[in-house]
């Protein structure tokens, strides 16, 4: 399994906060945010085991950070690194993808959920029969512009919304699950200028795909000083769960 992270992102809300750090490297729990997500993409077994993992990052400091978190987690897959600052998150899932050959997983680096919820994710989608692309997603909306996820009774996603429907149970997690097919119609969309991942999600319905919703319990995206003390509630919560588990 490809596995990708998105971490060139400015932190300017963050920043302008007084967090110092850049995101990437923020720890809610004593583990910054990138290593964290590399070690749990290093985890899932069998088909969805790390083939490859595609990074890319805004500064080079943090291109150093995923260095020495691929080293120390004894990752052997290629790893793809790009420095780079792109206009939005669409051309930064771009760069990330360049490389894949097959299916793959991609996710924002300051997503924040239980390491179980994306190993279980991962295998399922590895697995699947039933669907072309699992897409995370949380009934927890803590986004300032969250993107609505509208399903049908069967768990299938019909739509992508900036507003809330009646249908709109869940929000986007950020975490991607999709086929290969699926950067047909990433290129389309860049060939036509569109920059944004909702956009892009739209076009992927649009162009017939299959797309099921995988709920991920809660999840934060890390964007303001005070989603980080909820992030380390969900870590820490995490890490007892797993630790009582080996006792």
């Amino acid at each position: 399994m490809n596995y990708g992270i998105i971490a060139a992102g400015k932190g300017e809300r963050l920043s302008s906060e007084g967090i110092s750090l850049p995101k990437p490297l923020v720890a809610p729990a004593g583990e910054p945010l990138i290593r964290r997500l590399i070690r749990i993409m290093s985890m899932p077994g069998g088909e969805a085991a790390m083939t490859r993992l595609g990074v890319i990052v805004r500064e080079p400091g943090i291109a150093g950070s995923v260095r020495e978190a691929c080293a120390s987690l004894g990752i052997d897959a290629p790893l793809d690194l790009t420095v780079k600052a792109t206009a939005d998150s669409m051309l930064s899932f771009a760069e990330v993808t360049g490389r894949f050959k097959g299916d793959f997983i991609v996710t924002t680096v300051d997503t924040v959920f239980e390491q179980s919820e994306m190993i279980r994710l991962a295998e399922a989608f590895a697995a699947r029969t039933d669907a072309d692309g699992y897409m995370g997603v949380s009934e927890y909306a803590d986004d300032e512009k969250p993107l609505w996820v509208s399903t049908d009774a069967d768990g299938y996603i019909t739509a992508f919304t900036d507003r809330r429907r009646d249908d709109s149970r869940y929000v986007s997690a950020g975490v991607y699950c999709l086929p290969p097919t699926a950067l047909e119609c990433l290129a389309q969309c860049r060939a036509a200028g569109i920059t944004r991942m909702r956009h892009f999600q739209r076009a992927l319905l649009d162009k017939g795909l299959r797309l099921r919703a995988w709920p991920m319990g809660k999840v934060v995206d890390v964007d303001h000083a005070a989603d980080i003390d909820a992030a380390r509630q969900i870590i820490e919560s995490d890490n007892d769960h797993h630790q009582h588990g080996r006792d």
